[in-house]
């Protein structure tokens, strides 16, 4: 329990609800040489626990309700976007130019899954799209300089650092020196009044409209748990940056998807931030501001709102404004330098840092409402994968020893028929009495409906 705890700490919430929750540990699941599999289960616990909570407070229960974690469901959740198949096939994984690389001096790894970061690539190196080239161009170079030209172009290469190399590293101070999750009260805007809510299941989220302004993986993973708590989530992305298709599905289960141009169509978006409970976005720190959307900003123009924001190396340092993905930080941090070897840098058993960091910010956006219903205030919530990783690399408590084993995702997957075609998909992992099983509805194609509330 000490990981959980830890997570339910982090979102503020009473120790006293701690006993509700109860494991089911499987050896096998989420291996690796750090405890991925207990911080997987700290932060499935604690959204699970906030999710319970919350349900109890619009419920009117005189008890919360009862929580179980099983580490098979958190595998298969952590997996999700590599146990999805659509129509029998496989999805997308990881684009041929974004992996580790060889350098002069070591090694660097990118991400240039998205056409307009592997144009960037390319173009700092001065080579076509060929493996083979890529490689001559990055053998002749550092890891350092080739990190920060990168960089310099708007792309995405990150060169492999030990956890002692990135300890010294002015970013990696200025990321242990901040909590684990950032909490702030914005105003002083009146309590939220919760409309009662009952039935089967328990949705603690019904009515509830989130604006959900991220892209890749642990923003989508909050938003779709808050999708399945019964909030009407409404992904909004520019028309100018189409999501994989691939990713999309994997993360777009409960919500509604839509373009619109912030630019351009500023009406538009206003009319939805004058009805939206819940911003949350996941651009790089900064990105947003300039068309209004920092959080003091946003509960200027709409008091009582949360605001949750999250990002790869957080909003301050020198990093604090870069891109980044799971893959770069595990190789920033020292991850990929403890889970390979001295001749191959490996990586963590799954994308943890980008899906634990996903369901703690999705816990403390719920555990933002919960407090709203009593203290009134509009809310801020900030979390980083750097922070997550600094967490995961410090210890997220003692390895427990299961009595089950983890003989595989079956149990833990479901079917169903969408627009998109015939998914397999991994279920969702937070789990509490009287709560959802499942999604409502499938994901639909990328930006395929109008950006406005139901």
């Amino acid at each position: 329990m000490t990981g959980i705890k830890l997570a339910w700490s982090a979102v503020g919430g009473d120790p006293a609800l701690l006993p509700r929750v109860s494991t089911i540990v499987r050896e096998g699941a989420l291996e690796g040489r750090l405890p991925v599999r207990e911080l997987a289960r700290a932060c499935v616990g604690a959204c699970a626990l906030a999710a319970a909570e919350l349900g109890a407070r619009r419920a009117g229960l005189a008890e919360v309700p009862g929580v179980r974690v099983d580490d098979g469901a958190v595998a298969t959740a952590f997996h999700s976007e590599r146990r999805l198949r659509i129509d029998g096939r496989a999805p997308v994984a990881f684009a041929p130019m974004s992996r580790f690389w060889r350098t002069a001096d070591g090694w660097i790894r990118t991400h240039a899954n998205y056409p307009h970061h592997r144009a960037r690539l390319l173009g700092v190196l001065g080579v076509p799209e060929d493996v083979g080239a890529v490689e001559a161009a990055l053998a002749e170079r550092s890891a350092a300089e080739v990190e920060e030209a990168v960089y310099a172009a708007g792309g995405l290469a990150v060169a492999l650092r030990t956890p002692e190399e990135w300890a010294a590293h002015e970013q990696a101070v200025a990321v242990a020196a901040r909590p684990l999750v950032e909490r702030d009260r914005l105003d002083s805007a009146p309590a939220r009044v919760l409309a009662q809510v009952d039935g089967t299941p328990l949705l603690p989220a019904a009515g509830l409209r989130v604006l959900d302004l991220t892209r890749v993986l642990a923003g989508p993973v909050a938003t779709r748990t808050l999708a399945l708590l019964g909030a009407d989530v409404l992904r909004v992305d520019s028309p100018q940056l189409p999501e994989l298709p691939d990713q999309h599905a994997d993360t777009g289960f409960g919500k509604r998807s839509a373009v619109l141009d912030l630019a351009r169509d500023r009406r538009a978006f206003e009319e939805l931030l004058a009805a939206a409970d819940v911003v949350v976005t996941g651009y790089r720190p900064g990105a947003l501001d300039r068309f209004g959307l920092s959080p003091r900003a946003l509960a200027e123009r709409r008091p009582g709102l949360v605001v949750a924001q999250v990002s790869a190396w957080g909003a301050y340092g020198p990093w604090g404004e870069r891109r980044g993905f799971d893959s770069l930080v595990q190789v920033a941090t020292g991850i990929a330098a403890i889970e390979g070897s001295a001749a191959q840098p490996g990586a963590l058993p799954a994308q943890a840092l980008d899906h634990g960091t996903g369901y703690l910010l999705a816990a403390a956006v719920l555990r933002a409402l919960t407090e709203q219903s009593y203290e009134g205030g509009s809310r801020f919530v900030r979390l980083a994968l750097a922070r997550t990783a600094h967490w995961l690399v410090d210890g997220t408590g003692t390895g427990d020893v299961g009595e089950l084993s983890y003989d595989g995702p079956e149990a833990w997957l479901g079917e169903t028929d969408s627009a998109l075609g015939r998914l397999r998909y991994a279920l969702p992992p937070v789990s509490f009495e009287g709560g959802p099983a499942d999604w409502a509805c499938p994901p639909v194609p990328w930006g395929s409906q109008p950006a406005r509330w139901m």
